[in-house]
């Protein structure tokens, strides 16, 4: 095939196309097994950030790939392949639970995977969900799934590894554990933002719609929720006691989707402006909203 058409002469210039594309295809498959293709940054669609320790672990959905930013240098801690149903095929959300494990979602294999030591990711739920869009681990291990096709929120045992319903929410999109061992469940519902106790009873934080698209939901230590809101192009502050309020991020943020909190810093993963930006909690104005890493800039 490839000696025909690098020889034989195409009768027509669709002809000629077709030919070069199917040699494209060919070299293509040729160079490069599944795991083996390398991630372009200028492809990434940046939909979730966590670390910890001077580490950041960024989730590229475009890419099928989880980068590590250290410092401003960027690589990739894990590349998934392009076909679909293979690991991380389609990495939506990360986090690092308290024994310093990455873990990711993945709604290509509808699994969610802790990286060993040497990045492999390991299957924990056993295939027992649906559409994990966000994940937190409380401080015993135990981990917490929303799943936006079940409608439901996850537990996974960390002594056991069972996987069991802990609540039903209507379309869970984003979940955290706060100091007090409490589950926040950013939901598509009636009441956007809810609180579930230790005893498996519901709070609803907030009850009026007043996000336009909200994604995920992050706990400061101080008792300060934020939560990220696509189509509104802003992060909202939910104080302790209060009513949410926008910060102001002024024309910066496009679709801002993953949430990251560490220390008085608040991370922010933005598909759309294709960044990962920093706020700093102790003066959130948009002169203190930087760009910590834009993909496809050198």
């Amino acid at each position: 095939m490839v000696f025909c058409a690098a020889t034989c002469p195409p009768r027509s210039e669709k002809g000629r196309w077709v030919l070069l594309r199917l040699v494209w295809l060919f070299f293509g498959w040729a160079v490069q097994s599944p795991g083996a293709v390398r991630a372009a940054e200028g492809d990434s669609y940046p939909l979730a950030v966590a670390g910890g320790g001077g580490k950041l672990f960024i989730a590229d959905r475009g890419n099928a790939t989880v980068w590590l930013l250290e410092g401003k240098e960027v690589k990739p801690h894990f590349q998934g392949s392009p076909k679909f149903r293979t690991p991380l095929n389609a990495v939506r959300c990360l986090t690092v639970a308290p024994d310093g494990s990455l873990m990711a979602g993945d709604s290509s294999t509808r699994e969610v995977y802790r990286f060993d030591a040497l990045a492999k990711p390991i299957g924990v739920t056993g295939g027992k969900i649906g559409i994990p869009m966000d994940i937190a681990v409380a401080a015993n291990g135990d981990l917490f799934v929303a799943d936006l096709e079940l409608h439901t929120v996850f537990r996974v045992d960390a002594k056991s590894g069972t996987t069991e319903v802990h609540v039903k929410v209507p379309a869970p999109r984003g979940v955290a554990i706060d100091s007090q061992n409490r589950l926040w469940v950013v939901s598509h519902g009636k009441s956007p933002l809810l609180r579930v106790l230790p005893d498996k009873s519901i709070e609803k934080v907030v009850e009026d719609p007043v996000f336009q698209f909200a994604h995920q939901v992050r706990v400061h230590a101080n008792g300060d929720a934020f939560v990220s809101d696509g189509y509104g192009k802003c992060v909202w502050r939910i104080p302790a006691s209060g009513s949410p309020s926008k910060l102001d991020s002024g024309d910066k943020l496009i679709n801002p989707v993953g949430l990251h909190i560490e220390g008085n810093s608040l991370w922010i993963a933005d598909p759309r402006a294709s960044a990962i930006f920093r706020w700093d909690l102790t003066q959130p104005t948009k002169d203190s909203l930087e760009v910590v890493h834009r993909f496809g800039e050198r």
